[in-house]
């Protein structure tokens, strides 16, 4: 009887740290999500058209949906807090109970896992791109003018990170509850 008992605390146990690590998925997610999507920063770069000439100041915006890779990354975050409301809801309705779920909602664990670091690939390497430069293809650096953007952008990936480790540590919980089970 006293071994039926610890089983059941183990279980319930199990149900709410998968609930906390899920909504801290969700919210990490979210706030990446935003803090991209809502990036945007003009400035004004002076520009030489001819020598003899003063230069003309321009206003220069840069906005996240300017690079391919930010609105990657916003959506595959957009996707992974969506999921991860979605799966929360699953958690509350079924409490970990149905195997079939609980299976589904893990392999859909690692999608995201492979979406969110997907978006972080690409975003880190236009990041990089755009701190440094690449003087083999005449590509200045952006971050030097375009400081706030580019603050945004890493804030924005590391949010993401956090968000990938904590999807890849709920897949990491399903293992060890079905080790436990073992």
């Amino acid at each position: 009887m006293e071994t039926q008992f610890k089983e059941v605390e183990v279980v319930n146990n199990s149900w709410k740290s998968n609930f906390t690590v899920r909504f801290l998925a969700l919210a990490l997610t979210l706030v990446a999500a935003v803090v991209l999507g809502v990036n945007k920063e003009t400035t004004t770069v002076s520009v030489t058209i001819v020598q003899s000439l003063p230069p003309v100041d321009l206003p220069v915006t840069a906005k996240w949906t300017d690079m391919s890779a930010f609105v990657y990354l916003v959506i595959a975050n957009t996707i992974a807090c969506s999921y991860g409301a979605a799966s929360v809801i699953l958690l509350l309705v079924t409490r970990g109970r149905n195997k079939l779920v609980s299976l589904t909602v893990t392999i859909l664990d690692l999608v995201m896992v492979v979406l969110i670091f997907s978006g972080i690939g690409g975003t880190a390497s236009v990041g990089v791109i755009a701190y440094s430069g690449n003087s083999h293809v005449q590509w200045d650096k952006v971050c030097n003018m375009m400081d706030k953007f580019c603050h945004q952008v890493a804030i924005a990936l590391f949010f993401s990170f956090a968000g990938g480790i904590t999807y890849l540590l709920l897949i990491v919980l399903a293992a060890l509850k079905l080790y436990k089970k073992f």
